[in-house]
Parts: C-alpha cells; structure tokens; sequence
C-alpha cells in the first residue's frame, strides 16, 4: 500500500501516541510502499517495517531504534544521522543508501546488503553472512567487535555453532585481510 504524507502523518502521530502509553497505535507498516517518503525525524522506535520499500526515502535523524526493517528496501535512503540503535536490519538493504552519522550500535546485520561504505559484505560461502562496520563484525547470527573475533580461541568458536571451527580456520586470514584492505568507514556514531 502507498500511503500520502497525510496518512503517514497520521500513523507517526497514532504511534508516538502509543509510545508515550497515551492510547495511539503501534506502527504496523509491513509491506508498505514508503518509497520517496518524507519520514526525516520520524519517531519509528519499535515500528515493524520489515518487507517495506523505503527506497529514496527521507530517514534523516528519524528514531528507528529497536524498529524490525527485515527485508526492507532502503536502497537510495537517506539514513544520515539516524538512530538504528538494536534495530533488526536483517536481509535489509541498503545499497547507495547515506549512512553518515547513524547509529548502528546492537543492529542485526544478518544478511544485510550493505552500502559499501558504512556497512559492508563479504561473500565467503553461504553457510555464513558477513557483514561490517568500522568496528563490528557479524557472521551468521554472532555479531561482536572485530577485535573480539581477533582474540577468540578456538573453544569459542567452537561455542558458536557446529562445524563453525573448521570454517573459520579456513577462513578467517580473508576475512581480516578484506577488513584490513576495505576498511567501513565510521558512521560517526556506532
């Protein structure tokens, strides 16, 4: 569905209504066509947008933390100075999309197409995605400093998940060699 700014107005209102517990509704925009939308400071926290197309959509220092963008669309979008704190961007994607300034601190990036710059991916095998920051690291679903997976024994790897040494003996000088060579730049914030 392809809401007017009016609607979507109307929604953001609804929602941080819900948010402060004075009524409202959650946001519930799964699905939707917010492409090109006008959302800069939106207050999206806990939204479900997941499957949304938010392609070229204005995310300018909207509040999205904790908010399920799985699946979506934010191709082109314009993320600079947003907070995605613990947002679930799993199987988003973000390609060409302005991440300057946001934050991504505790985000999913399972599987997140990145925007070569901020966010970037690493395609090893399809057992795993990898994905990075300037300063995080997630494979598969274990996301931690990239310094951490520097320093961690075989044991905890191992604690991760099954057959997961074997694969990362095989991989791991490539991975911090593409790190290293194609460094995320910062967000700013993270």
């Amino acid at each position: 569905m392809k809401y007017t700014q009016e609607q979507l107005n109307e929604i953001l209102n609804k929602h941080k209504e819900w948010l402060y517990g004075n009524g409202g509704n959650w946001a519930d925009l799964r699905g939707a066509d917010l492409s090109d939308a006008n959302l800069r400071w939106a207050n999206l926290r806990r939204a479900d947008l997941s499957d949304a197309n938010l392609s070229g959509a204005n995310l300018r220092r909207a509040d999205l933390s904790d908010a399920d963008l799985s699946g979506a669309d934010l191709s082109d979008a314009n993320l600079s100075d947003a907070d995605l704190s613990g947002a679930n961007l799993s199987g988003a994607d973000l390609r060409w999309a302005n991440l300057s300034g946001a934050d991504l601190s505790g985000a999913n990036l399972w599987g997140t197409v990145g925007n070569r710059e901020q966010i970037r991916s690493i395609s090893v095998s399809e057992k795993y995605a990898i994905t990075y920051t300037q300063d995080v690291l997630q494979i598969g679903c274990e996301r931690h400093l990239i310094s951490e997976w520097q320093s961690f024994d075989d044991d905890a790897i191992s604690n991760m998940d099954r057959g997961a040494l074997e694969w990362w003996k095989e991989n791991r000088d490539f991975i911090f060699m593409t790190i290293e060579k194609y460094p995320a730049t910062p967000t700013g914030k993270e």
